[in-house]
C-alpha cells in the first residue's frame, strides 16, 4: 500500500462528485447518530466507574415490607454503620444523608445572591470511600470543624465565581460557614452527586441529625456504602446486618395488626448490590430522605445501542448498494485494469482504499455533525454529555469508521473481480447476476423494514405519551398553581401568614394545603385502617386542609367530602376514602361505608377512631404506570404544599407569589409550578424517548428513501430495453410508471411483512409498563406503512418519470 494508491482512489472518487457527496453524507449522518447513541450508552455503563476499587463497593438497600407493595429504598437504618465496620469481610462503611431533603434542598446565601445547592452531611470514612483528595485546604479538618465545609471546584465557581475559594464564607440557613477544602468536581455520571459536603459536627447538620447519625437511637434512615474484601461472603455480611436490624427495638414499633399481617416476613429486609449497578436500579422508590436521582432502564439502554447499530447498518447498506451500481458502471475500467496486468490484490486494494477514504471522510463529517448536535441530544436524554468527545472516543469513532470501510468494500470488490475483460471490451458488458440483484433487493427490504418498524414503534410511544400527559387527573389542572413552602404551615407562623396573605390577593380564588400536590409523591406514607371487629386494609394517607376538595371542584361518589364550612381544620375524627379503599375494607358499596368507623394507629402508636364521611373519586397521585391505590384523606394542615386556584390568569398568581415571597422567606428560593407541569413530569422520560425516537425514525426513513432511490435508478437502468420494447408495442407512459411502482411497492410490502410482527412485539413490551393504555391498535402499523410508502414513492418519482419519458431510439442505441 503506497501513497500513490490513495491518490488513485481519491481521483476515482472526485471524478464522480455527486456519488461521493451522496455516500459521504449518508454514511456521515448514520455515523453521527450512531456515535451519539453509543456515546450515551458508554456514559451510562460508566456510572461511578471513577471511584477507586468501585467493584468492591456495595450499596445497602431495603425492602420496606410494612408497605404491601414492598418498595425498594436506597436507605437503611443509620445504626448499621458501627456494626458494619465490625463485620468480618468489611473494610469500610460510609454513611451520609442529604444536607436537606431533596424536595426542599439546602439554600445558601453568598453576598446578596441565593443558591439552591446539592449538599451532603457525612460521617467519617465517606471521603476515603470515594477516594477524595483536596486540591486546596485540609479535607479532614474541614469535615471536623463545625463552621467549615467542603466544596467542589464547579460548586465554588458557581457560588463564588472562582475555584480559588478557600476561606470564602456563605450563610447556610442562617449559619455562617467557611470553605475549608476544595475538591475536584465528580463526573456527571455518578449516583452520588454533590456540590458541598458538611461533616457530622457541622452547625448546618443540627443537634438532632448529629445525635442520630452518631447513635442511630431512633432508627432514622440514611445512605450507606460498604466496601468488602476480595472473596468476602456477601450473604454472610447481609445476614449479620439483618440480625442487627431484627434486634433493634426502635425499628419494630408497629401496631399489632401490622405485625400480624407481616407474619414471618421481616419488616425491613436488607439487600446489597454493587455500586456499579446502582444506575440501573430504575425501580428505586422515593424515600423521606432522598430521591433516587439519575436512573435508567437497562433494557432501554440496550435498545438504544441496538438502535445505533441498526442506523449504522442501514447507512452501510446504502453505501454497498451505491457501490454496486457504480461497479456495474465501471466494468470497462475494471476490464482494462485486468488487461494491463492488474492482479486480484491490486483490484481488491483499489476498492478497499476507495471505501476507506469514503469511510474516513464520513467519520470526520459524522464527528462534526455529532458535535453540533450534542447540546440537543443531551437535552433529549437529560444527561450532561459534555465529556463525550474525548481523545479515546474520537479514536474509537475512527476505528468504527475504518472497520466499516473494510466491511463495505468486500462485496463490491468481489463483484469487480468477476468482470470478464473479453466480453466487456467486446461491447457486451456483464449484466448483474440474478443472485447479486436479489441480494441487493434483500438489503433494501431490510432497510425499509427497519425504518417502518421504527416508525410504528415511535408512533405508538408518542401516542401513549400524549394520552398519559392529557389523561384526566380527576380535576381540571389549568387554573392551579403549586407553591412549595420551606416550612410546614401549621407549625410556622411565617407560613400561616403567607398562606392567608396569598389567599387575600386579587386574582386568587382560593388556597388549599396538602402534603403532596396531585401527581407528585414527596411524603408518601401508609397506614392500616381497620373496621372494628372486621377486616383491615393498608392505604396511602393524604393530609389536606378542609377546603381541598371544594377548591379542586371534586364531587363525592357517596356521602360528602371535607368542606371548610362544616369541618374543623386538623380534626382527627372525619376521614374520606376513595372507592378502592372502601372495597378493600369490605364494604358492600360506597354508600354502605358512610358513617362507619375505622380504627387508625398514629405515629405515636395510639389508636384513633375515625368516621367515614364520604367517598372520593380517584385522583392521580401516581402515574398511569400504577393502578389507583386505596387512599384515605385526613384533615391536617402541617403540609408544605399550597394549591392556589387562579380566578382568571394563573400567571398573575405566579407574579403574586414572587412578589410576596421575599417578605416572608428571605432565605429561601420560591418553587412555583403549574399543576399541569407537575402531572407532565411523570412522563418526562417518555416524552424525551418519543422525541429521540422521532429523530432516529426520521434518519432511518431518510436512509431508506435514499436506498429506494438507488434501487429505482438501477431498476430503470436494468429494464431499459424492456421498457422501450413495451413502448414500441403500444404501452402508455402510465403503464410504464405502474411497472416501476409495482416493483418497488412489492419490496415495501415485503418489508411491512417483516417489520409488522416485530413492531407489535416492541409496542406490547413498551405498553406493558402502563396499567392504562391509549387506544392503540393496528392503525399505528397502517400509518407507518402509509408513511413509508409515501416516502418510497417520492424517492422513486424521478426515475419513474424518466422511465415514462424514455426515448426508444436512444435507449436501443445505448
Amino acid at each position: 500500500m503506497k501513497l500513490r494508491d490513495f491518490r488513485i482512489g481519491w481521483r476515482a472518487l472526485i471524478q464522480e462528485p455527486a456519488y461521493t457527496l451522496a455516500v459521504v453524507l449518508g454514511l456521515g449522518v448514520g455515523l453521527a447518530a450512531c456515535l451519539l447513541l453509543l456515546g450515551f450508552v458508554r456514559y451510562s455503563m460508566e456510572y461511578d466507574a471513577h471511584l477507586p476499587g468501585v467493584d468492591r463497593i456495595y450499596v445497602a438497600k431495603q425492602h420496606f415490607n410494612i408497605d404491601p407493595d414492598s418498595p425498594l429504598h436506597e436507605v437503611v437504618p443509620m445504626l448499621l454503620r458501627e456494626p458494619a465496620l465490625k463485620t468480618p469481610g468489611v473494610t469500610g462503611a460510609a454513611l451520609f444523608i442529604p444536607a436537606r431533603p431533596e424536595i426542599t434542598p439546602l439554600t445558601v446565601r453568598v453576598n446578596r445572591s441565593m443558591f439552591a445547592v446539592r449538599g451532603l452531611t457525612v460521617m467519617p470514612g465517606f471521603t476515603e470511600m470515594l477516594g477524595m483528595r483536596a486540591v486546596q485546604g485540609d479535607l479532614a479538618d474541614a469535615l471536623e470543624k463545625p463552621d467549615r465545609f467542603v466544596i467542589t471546584e464547579a460548586g465554588a465557581l458557581r457560588l463564588f465565581g472562582t475555584t480559588n475559594a478557600l476561606g470564602r464564607t456563605m450563610l447556610a440557613e442562617g449559619n455562617a460557614v467557611q470553605v475549608g477544602a476544595v475538591v475536584p468536581t465528580p463526573p456527571a455520571n455518578t449516583t452520588i452527586p454533590f456540590e458541598v459536603i458538611f461533616g457530622v459536627n457541622s452547625v448546618v447538620a443540627g443537634p438532632d441529625i448529629r445525635h442520630e447519625m452518631l447513635t442511630g437511637e431512633h432508627g432514622w434512615m440514611g445512605k450507606m456504602l460498604i466496601r468488602v474484601q476480595p472473596g468476602a461472603s456477601l450473604p454472610a455480611i447481609i445476614d449479620r446486618l439483618q440480625k442487627v436490624v431484627d434486634a433493634a427495638p426502635s425499628l419494630h414499633q408497629y401496631p399489632p395488626e401490622t405485625r400480624a399481617r407481616l407474619g414471618t416476613r421481616k419488616a425491613i429486609e436488607l439487600i446489597m448490590s454493587p455500586l456499579r449497578d446502582a444506575y440501573f436500579d430504575y425501580k428505586m422508590q422515593n424515600s423521606f430522605i432522598s430521591m433516587p436521582g439519575d436512573r435508567a432502564n437497562p433494557v432501554l439502554v440496550a435498545g438504544l445501542a441496538a438502535l445505533a447499530l441498526l442506523i449504522l447498518l442501514m447507512a452501510a447498506i446504502n453505501y454497498v448498494n451505491l457501490s454496486m451500481v457504480r461497479v456495474l458502471r465501471r466494468q470497462r475500467e475494471v476490464a482494462m485494469r485486468k488487461v494491463l496486468g492488474a492482479g486480484v490484490g491490486q483490484l481488491m486494494l483499489l476498492f478497499l482504499l476507495e471505501s476507506l477514504l469514503v469511510a474516513m471522510t464520513a467519520t470526520a463529517l459524522g464527528l462534526m455533525l455529532a458535535w453540533l448536535a450534542l447540546p440537543v441530544f443531551s437535552q433529549l436524554v437529560d444527561r450532561q454529555l459534555d465529556g463525550l468527545f474525548t481523545l479515546q472516543n474520537i479514536v474509537a469513532a475512527f476505528g468504527i469508521g475504518g472497520l466499516l470501510g473494510v466491511l463495505t468494500a468486500i462485496y463490491p470488490a468481489w463483484v469487480a473481480l468477476r468482470v470478464h475483460p473479453t466480453q466487456v471490451l467486446a461491447g457486451r458488458p456483464d449484466t448483474e447476476s440474478r443472485g447479486s440483484m436479489q441480494w441487493r433487493r434483500a438489503l433494501t427490504v431490510l432497510q425499509v423494514s427497519v425504518a417502518m418498524g421504527f416508525a410504528a414503534v415511535t408512533i405508538a410511544v408518542a401516542w401513549q405519551t400524549y394520552y398519559a400527559m392529557h389523561a384526566s387527573p380527576g380535576f381540571d389542572p389549568a387554573p392551579f398553581v403549586i407553591v412549595d413552602m420551606p416550612e410546614r404551615v401549621r407549625d410556622s407562623e411565617k407560613a400561616r401568614r403567607f398562606y392567608s396573605t396569598l389567599a387575600a390577593q386579587p386574582g386568587v380564588a382560593g388556597v388549599a394545603i396538602s402534603e403532596d400536590p396531585v401527581g407528585r409523591l414527596d411524603w408518601i406514607w401508609s397506614r392500616e385502617l381497620k373496621r372494628p371487629g372486621g377486616q383491615g386494609a393498608t392505604m396511602e394517607m393524604k393530609s389536606v386542609s378542609a377546603n381541598f376538595f371544594e377548591l379542586y371542584g371534586i364531587a363525592p361518589l357517596a356521602g360528602r367530602l371535607f368542606q371548610a364550612e362544616w369541618d374543623k381544620e386538623d380534626d382527627r375524627v372525619p376521614v374520606v376514602l376513595n372507592a378502592a379503599a372502601a372495597r378493600e375494607l369490605g364494604f358492600a358499596s360506597d354508600e354502605a361505608a358512610i358513617g362507619q368507623t375505622v380504627l387508625f394507629t398514629g405515629f405515636d402508636n395510639k389508636v384513633i377512631s375515625k368516621r367515614i364521611v364520604g367517598i372520593a373519586p380517584d385522583l392521580r397521585f401516581h402515574s398511569l404506570r400504577d393502578a389507583p391505590r386505596a387512599t384515605a384523606y385526613e384533615l391536617w394542615t402541617a403540609g408544605t404544599v399550597l394549591s392556589v386556584r387562579a380566578a382568571t390568569d394563573p400567571a398573575a398568581v405566579e407574579r403574586s407569589v414572587q412578589a410576596l415571597w421575599p417578605s416572608f422567606f428571605p432565605d429561601a428560593i420560591p418553587k412555583v409550578v403549574r399543576a399541569g407541569d407537575v402531572l407532565a413530569r411523570n412522563y418526562a422520560d417518555d416524552a424525551r424517548l418519543a422525541k429521540l425516537m422521532s429523530v432516529a425514525t426520521g434518519i432511518a426513513l431518510a436512509i431508506a428513501a435514499f436506498g429506494t432511490y438507488v434501487l429505482s435508478a438501477n431498476t430503470v437502468q436494468r429494464r431499459a430495453r424492456e421498457i422501450v420494447m413495451r413502448k414500441l408495442h403500444g404501452a402508455r407512459g402510465a403503464d410504464i410508471g405502474v411497472l416501476v411502482v409495482r416493483e418497488i411497492g412489492s419490496l415495501v410490502l415485503a418489508a411491512a411483512a417483516i417489520a409488522s410482527p416485530l413492531a407489535v412485539v416492541a409496542i406490547r413490551r413498551y405498553l406493558s409498563g402502563y396499567v392504562e393504555h391509549a387506544p392503540i391498535g393496528y392503525w399505528t402499523l397502517l400509518i407507518a406503512l402509509s408513511l413509508t410508502l409515501a416516502i418510497a414513492l417520492i424517492a422513486i418519482a424521478r426515475h419513474t418519470w424518466l422511465a415514462m419519458r424514455m426515448a426508444p431510439a436512444e435507449a436501443l442505441r445505448t
